[in-house]
């Protein structure tokens, strides 16, 4: 399941992750990793002794296949595509998991004034980034009116019992990609819980949970990337404990044209490409899910709406901004409490 937002690994580094690895153990901690939504997954966990390791991750692989089943707009018969090809007004009946994620979505819509929305996907395909190929022209302004109409949570109802959502207008379809990886890593970090592990990373795509503490005592550290082009490299590191995180940026997919650079992070409001100094955001949230959604929505909304927004609800974010003299970053008053909660 590949994102339709197009919101690539651009922030998240595991510091103590050897890439590739298949199942590494030492240090009494023990290393699993896996593929799942066209991306990676890595999971460690200490103590390991009392972990069968092929047992753990086989559990984790198919709650990881069963999200996948149920979310991907790549498979025609998940319960997504099926109800995105569905033309009518109708109730369609959803699983637990697919009504928990789409309800979820709809309240930070709701939140963030629609900075957010699982509809967004045609304005991505018209802009040229959800297509395999880039966009030869702009869109003219009938095409970007004629898509925004069947645009917008607003046009999605849902009901809770038994959980099924609804189109107000046919052209309507969602895609859960920029939600979805953070709520695996909950329902992972949840199956964790469940068996006793205290001390555990979980990671999928960059979205990550984090709880307890790594093998020698000391909180999980995160390193968080510049926002460069064609350059790897650490930006700061932040010690974790107890917390999701999740990042968004907008710098490394884009196309030119005219002389004006256009990244693929569209305002599902405006229905083009946001055009503001924010390179990247990451957000610390209890939910994976939430900080997601919310990385998302704070990165269309920009620098100063989104500083606005994160002091007045109490989010946890971190963001990195482009200014004529360099990068600059931010960090909220509650960013701050959970860095001071996380030291030893």
């Amino acid at each position: 399941m590949q994102n339709k937002y197009s919101i690539l690994l651009i922030g998240i580094l595991l510091l103590l992750l050897p890439g590739g690895c298949k199942q590494q153990q030492s240090d009494d901690r023990l290393m699993l990793s896996g593929e799942t939504m066209g991306t990676t997954w890595s999971v460690v966990v200490r103590p390991a002794a009392a972990v069968n390791p092929a047992e753990l991750k086989q559990q984790l692989q198919q709650q990881l296949d069963h999200i996948t089943a149920l979310m991907s707009t790549y498979d025609p018969d998940s319960e997504i595509s099926r109800f995105n090809r569905q033309a009518t007004t109708d109730w369609f009946g959803l699983s637990d998991d697919t009504f928990a994620v789409v309800e979820l979505a709809q309240m930070v819509s709701a939140q963030t004034g629609g900075t957010f929305d699982i509809s967004v996907g045609p304005l991505v395909d018209l802009w040229g980034f959800g297509a395999p190929q880039p966009a030869q022209t702009l869109p003219a302004a009938d095409q970007l009116k004629q898509v925004l109409a069947g645009v917008g949570y607003e046009h999605l109802r849902l009901r809770p019992n038994p959980p099924a959502i609804s189109k107000l207008v046919s052209a309507l379809r969602i895609d859960l990609s920029a939600i979805a990886k953070g709520y695996a890593v909950d329902i992972l970090a949840q199956h964790l819980d469940q068996q006793q592990i205290v001390n555990y990373l979980v990671e999928i795509g960059g979205e990550m949970k984090m709880s307890g503490y790594r093998y020698d005592g000391t909180p999980w550290r995160v390193a968080i990337e510049k926002p460069l082009e064609g350059i790897r490299m650490v930006e700061t590191v932040f010690p974790l404990t107890d917390i999701a995180l999740a990042t968004s940026g907008n710098y490394r997919n884009f196309y030119e044209e005219g002389g004006q650079r256009y990244g693929h992070t569209i305002d599902p409001v405006s229905g083009r490409p946001i055009r503001h100094k924010l390179a990247s955001v990451t957000v610390l949230d209890p939910s994976c899910a939430r900080a997601d959604a919310l990385a998302t929505a704070l990165m269309v909304m920009g620098e100063e709406p989104g500083t606005e927004f994160s002091e007045e609800h109490n989010i946890a974010v971190y963001f990195l901004i482009h200014e004529k003299t360099g990068l600059v970053s931010y960090r909220s008053p509650a960013f701050h409490a959970l860095l001071e909660k996380a030291k030893p």
